[in-house]
């Protein structure tokens, strides 16, 4: 005789014993024309895969920034800033989102040639794009057809120009860099300093350079962290032309850098947090800097966000997940994370405007 009662098919006017499945169907996003970030967010929640991640990202971010309890960390690799997403980080910083800030050395370099007078360039990734990304016009048909990808960088190299992609950056803003660190940064701190002591001195010249020269640029990320008193920490200064320059001025004065002491200062500053929040853009040395502090208190984080291009599936630190993360005891068990996996000079604007949105409206 047949029993209804164990009917896994729905038959008989019962379904399955369903203990994972939840009654949450796919909606679909609508788009229209005037509508704000934050419910282009809401949308992309009502769908499956990587938007229902964004919306949960800008969510949990939103409420890292509304909660005055919340100690926000922020992690920035990549070459975010050559790319165009200075000003995000540092409006954050003096609207006092980021308490304090791990960054690598490269983003540091190009924070301050923006911050005194220098510029990055739309240009080419491609040698047969005929026109550089945000050119629009005509332009004269430089994107030779026949033209090789190493022939595109040698002529760059003989142009004294380096590229980041399809961003280019004349080598002559290196040399004003290297000037500017001489004549108004290196000789303030001819002692041995942590390197959050040496960070706070760059964006301290990057604010006076950058009025003293009236530059058109905003100051920047390094000089907005200086003037917030937010603590800037750099683990791998050494990998990048403000690491080597420090490098060099060492050897012929008192200056030097303590790496260690700037984990006692981030350390102290977790261990006083309430609660405390992570916000990670890119993998590598800031992402692991930012987690693994949690490591040196009894506490960990309670929301995490990560935006990033690499994948779990390699094992490598970059695409680890943030429940990965947990396993280790850096995020609580009962922490609210997402990972958002994709370009993050893309996601990162999204994220953050609609969080700022979705926090104003909680606030």
């Amino acid at each position: 005789m047949h029993d209804d009662s164990d009917d896994t098919h729905g038959q008989g006017g019962h379904g399955p014993n369903r203990e994972e499945f939840h009654e949450a169907p796919i909606g679909h996003a609508e788009v229209r024309g005037g509508m704000t970030v934050g419910e282009l967010a809401t949308e992309y929640g009502k769908a499956g895969i990587g938007a229902a991640t964004v919306d949960e990202a800008v969510d949990i971010y939103a409420e890292m920034l509304a909660r005055d309890d919340v100690t926000n960390l922020f992690g920035l690799a990549g070459a975010m800033v050559p790319t165009g997403m200075r000003a995000i980080v540092a409006d954050l910083i003096r609207d006092g989102h980021i308490d304090a800030l791990v960054t690598t050395g490269a983003n540091l370099t190009h924070d301050s040639i923006e911050a005194i007078g220098g510029k990055h360039h739309h240009g080419r990734a491609d040698p047969h794009d005929p026109h550089p990304a945000g050119d629009s016009g005509a332009g004269d048909g430089s994107g030779n057809g026949s033209e090789t990808a190493r022939e595109h960088d040698e002529t760059l190299r003989d142009e004294g120009v380096d590229r980041i992609y399809n961003v280019y950056l004349p080598q002559e803003h290196f040399a004003l860099f290297e000037t500017h660190l001489r004549d108004n940064v290196f000789p303030t701190v001819e002692r041995r300093v942590s390197i959050q002591e040496f960070t706070a001195e760059l964006g301290r010249a990057n604010a006076a350079q950058n009025a003293e020269r009236d530059v058109d640029e905003d100051s920047g990320i390094a000089a907005a962290a200086y003037e917030s008193d937010v603590p800037i920490y750099c683990p791998a200064i050494q990998d990048s032309v403000l690491g080597i320059q420090a490098w060099i001025y060492s050897q012929t004065s008192e200056f030097g850098l303590d790496a260690l002491s700037d984990m006692t200062h981030l350390s102290d500053l977790a261990f006083d947090a309430d609660r405390a929040g992570a916000m990670v853009v890119g993998g590598g040395v800031p992402k692991n800097y930012v987690l693994q502090t949690m490591l040196t208190i009894p506490d960990a984080y309670d929301y995490a966000v990560q935006l990033t291009m690499d994948p779990d599936h390699t094992g490598g630190l970059s695409g680890a997940t943030l429940d990965e993360a947990r396993s280790w005891g850096k995020l609580e068990k009962s922490a609210r994370n997402a990972t958002v996996v994709g370009d993050a000079t893309v996601t990162l604007p999204l994220v953050v405007a609609a969080a700022r949105e979705r926090a104003g409206e909680r606030e």
